[in-house]
């Protein structure tokens, strides 16, 4: 997730020769939202910027959020959530609608971060030159940047649990192409989003934060016998939330929306690795082609794109419901049709999962995919590969 954050907020920050003021500068001064408020969308340069510049103020709202109402979720590791947050002394009261609310706003934020970068064409011409220590997100919402906001703060935490130093910013400069990777990524954070709307967690956040509650009242003037509560009691509290929200009926309305979004992620992917694949310059490459260098220095071997690619088909071809998903009892002729678990979606049990008698409605005869092109992907990596797949998308 960092380099995805890296990337977009250094896609974003980088229109200064076609409006005439420094964007990057505009970032490391005023912040985000001071600087989408200067840009409009006039050329191709313009509207790649404008377009991450919003991406950008799509996930820095969604920090905003978590650190106004004290949601501290990194330890999921899911998308977004996982980023982490500074803590804030005085929260506002949490409620248990406030994730759906995040996720719903999230939606409508990418779509508007989409729609310039998807007005960019294959004969425009851009160079965004940005440094990436100019960035940072204003997380406690004073205006002012505090070292906990930066891109390098908030990426290291994620990443590896401790702040990154960068004394030499590297520059990359972002083209045409770049334009179809961050739609891209908006696809694929939609379609998550979509997910989470689809199986909402409110009533299950507002279920376990009750019995929480009750069971802390119980005897409230005594002493625990342990401290098992504080060690693990938010973390099984958490693991309860998404267990009872699963076994929900989910909303087929996001479930479609999320499928679509999925294979719109893979149509804009298409179109990124066809224009690098033109690009004859080697100048601060963001994902490089097999005759260019990366300029943050991560070793993408010869032969990436056409790996990757070969991933992405898979993942159409399961999406689209022409290639079935292995499934342990099934026989080798047949699988599980994921086109029709998101057209007619049923609650995740795990129990009926693991058995099969949950997953029946969706298993027929039929070609399995193969998981040769991502043993391949991963050969090549050397143990890096999901690594790239946040890179790639």
């Amino acid at each position: 997730m960092i380099r995805t954050l890296l990337s977009a907020l250094i896609l974003s920050a980088s229109a200064a020769a076609a409006q005439g003021f420094d964007v990057s500068k505009s970032i490391a001064e005023t912040g985000l939202a001071a600087t989408e408020a200067r840009l409009t969308a006039d050329d191709a340069t313009t509207r790649f910027a404008l377009g991450g510049v919003r991406f950008l103020r799509a996930i820095e709202a969604t920090l905003q959020t978590r650190w106004r109402l004290g949601i501290n979720a990194e330890r999921t590791q899911l998308p977004i959530l996982r980023l982490p947050v500074p803590a804030n002394p005085t929260p506002e009261p949490f409620t248990p609608d406030a994730i759906t609310g995040l996720f719903s706003t999230l939606v409508a934020d990418l779509d508007d971060a989409r729609a310039p970068l998807l007005e960019i064409a294959d004969s425009d011409a851009v160079d965004l030159p940005i440094t990436i220590t100019d960035l940072w997100f204003d997380v406690n919402m004073n205006g002012t940047r505090d070292p906990a906001e930066s891109v390098t703060d908030i990426g290291g935490l994620a990443m590896t649990g401790r702040t990154v130093t960068i004394i030499d910013a590297p520059v990359i400069h972002f083209d045409t192409a770049d334009a179809a990777w961050l739609a891209a990524y908006t696809h694929f954070l939609t379609g998550f989003a979509q997910l989470v709307l689809a199986f909402d967690p409110t009533e299950s956040i507002a279920r376990v934060n009750e019995s929480s509650d009750r069971m802390n009242l119980l005897a409230a003037d005594t002493p625990y016998l342990n401290a098992l509560d504080m060690q693990f009691g938010r973390d099984l509290d958490r693991m309860a939330m998404i267990y009872f929200a699963l076994q929900q009926q989910p909303d087929p309305t996001h479930t479609r929306a999320a499928h679509g979004a999925f294979l719109s992620m893979i149509v804009q992917n298409r179109v990124f690795w066809d224009r690098v694949a033109q690009e004859t310059d080697n100048i601060g490459e963001w994902v490089p082609n097999d005759n260019q260098q990366q300029a943050l220095g991560l070793p993408v071997p010869e032969g990436t794109g056409a790996r990757w690619e070969a991933v992405l088909s898979d993942a159409e071809d399961l999406l689209n419901g022409t290639k079935l998903i292995p499934y342990w009892r099934l026989r080798e002729g047949a699988g599980l049709n994921m086109k029709k678990l998101f057209e007619t979606p049923v609650p995740v049990d795990l129990a009926e999962w693991l058995q099969g008698v949950g997953l029946l409605p969706f298993a027929e005869e039929g070609e399995r995919v193969s998981i040769e092109n991502w043993r391949a992907f991963e050969r090549m990596l050397r143990g890096d590969a999901m690594l790239f797949v946040f890179f790639l998308n």
